[in-house]
């Protein structure tokens, strides 16, 4: 295989794989999303403080996939986004939804807060619905008949559910008590409808697309491919025997359904990758017809040889500082909804400015009480003079201070409100 043969496979790679991490990583955060409306006030603060870190940087990978559809199979990309110009439209307005929401729903007022959760979810249902639409036209070749239009409902039914599944799956990992508890209930609902989907799209995927039978039932390619749906199956049941026993999830093999279900989902891809292979658009066109020339191939080369490790690495980094049980969910130190609440590290840096105001009240600055020293015949005090007062009692920074007084000249910010 020459270098001009190698390139446009490689970037096939690199898009394929940057969408299943899209899919994983940011499947898990939608999932949580849809989740949000089972928890209770504090327990969907708890629900968002465990995606806050990575929810951003997840959909990064999304941006590195389709931007790699773009300007290396230019052709391709015209093709799919004619025929899922409304579906992208839709996940698009889901996901620009769900990052208002994320943000108001804590810096918007109080009473406010609710319709920024409901948003959050209708993004979160928006975007995975989209793309499980999209999926489904896909697979089918962008057919518009009524056989590919139920095939995409199908997925857009059960992509959301594997999220919920993966969702709940990743609140098991990062929580703990009670709402631990309550993530193993919500996976032990989903499991059974998501796997009596997900069988029956597999069984439906050989109907919509002939291509794929041959490539999967003949001999002796089915003997080689038979490994994917067994461990399928038995990654099925393991996520079933770990959330119909709480005691395993107490026990700290929690994680095992999360990594259970993102098996499911990497052994999906690898099925669909082959069975697609190498059309890069179902039917119609090849990898090597879709992309670009070499030339711009060795350019773009260069570019990806770079970001693809610098993205990786962030990554990584990102999950290890932040791996660790979710807490609850502060914006900054004074909360809206009690103004004189705040955090530790901010109480004690005030309370040290407190005690040097308390030292320096008993000294008078720029006091004239008394006559100068350097005056003939002026003698000094015997005893300090007493600090002239202010006129209004300062505002202290910790209620334990309040009505300390300031030394004339220094100021101190008023209570926020």
């Amino acid at each position: 295989m020459s270098w001009a043969e190698f390139l446009p496979l490689f970037f096939l790679a690199v898009m394929g794989l940057s969408l299943l991490a899209y899919v994983v990583l940011d499947g898990y955060d939608l999932g949580v999303g849809l989740l949000l409306p089972l928890a209770n006030d504090t327990e969907k603060d708890t629900l968002i403080a465990s995606i806050g870190p990575f929810w951003d940087a997840n959909e990064t990978w999304l941006v590195l996939g389709v931007g790699l559809l773009l300007v290396v199979f230019p052709m391709a990309h015209g093709l799919v986004l004619q025929a899922l110009y409304l579906p992208v439209t839709m996940m698009l307005i889901g996901l620009i939804l769900r990052g208002v929401a994320f943000d108001f729903r804590v810096k918007a007022p109080t009473r406010y807060k609710p319709f920024w959760n409901r948003a959050f979810f209708a993004g979160s249902l928006m975007a995975s619905a989209a793309q499980g639409w999209m999926l489904g036209s896909y697979i089918t070749g962008f057919a518009s008949g009524p056989v590919g239009c139920a095939f995409s409902l199908g997925i857009a039914l059960t992509l959301p559910a594997a999220y919920v599944l993966l969702g709940a799956g990743w609140l098991i990992m990062k929580t703990e008590g009670d709402l631990q508890a309550k993530a193993v209930a919500w996976a032990r609902r989903v499991i059974w409808p998501m796997g009596g989907a997900l069988v029956a799209i597999s069984a439906a995927t050989p109907l919509v697309n002939p291509a794929v039978v041959e490539k999967w039932f003949g001999l002796p390619q089915v003997f080689g491919l038979m490994p994917i749906p067994l461990m399928c199956t038995l990654a099925f049941f393991a996520v079933r025997w770990v959330v119909t026993h709480p005691e395993v999830v107490k026990a700290g093999y929690g994680w095992v359904v999360f990594a259970n279900t993102v098996l499911i989902f990497v052994l999906a891809f690898f099925g669909l990758a082959y069975s697609i292979f190498p059309d890069i658009v179902i039917g119609r066109m090849t990898v090597w017809e879709a992309a670009i020339s070499s030339a711009s191939l060795n350019v773009i080369f260069v570019g990806v040889a770079i970001t693809l490790p610098v993205i990786i690495g962030y990554t990584v980094f990102m999950y290890r500082v932040f791996w660790g049980k979710a807490g609850s969910l502060s914006y900054s130190s004074i909360t809206r909804s009690s103004p004189s609440t705040i955090n530790a590290k901010s109480s004690s840096s005030r309370l040290l400015v407190c005690s040097v105001l308390r030292a320096s009240s008993g000294v008078a600055f720029g006091s004239s009480t008394t006559k100068s020293a350097s005056q003939p015949g002026s003698k000094l005090p015997t005893t300090p003079p007493s600090p002239k007062p202010s006129a209004a009692p300062a505002v202290c920074c910790h209620h334990s201070c309040e009505g300390a007084r300031l030394s004339p000249g220094l100021v101190w910010p008023s209570r926020p409100t």
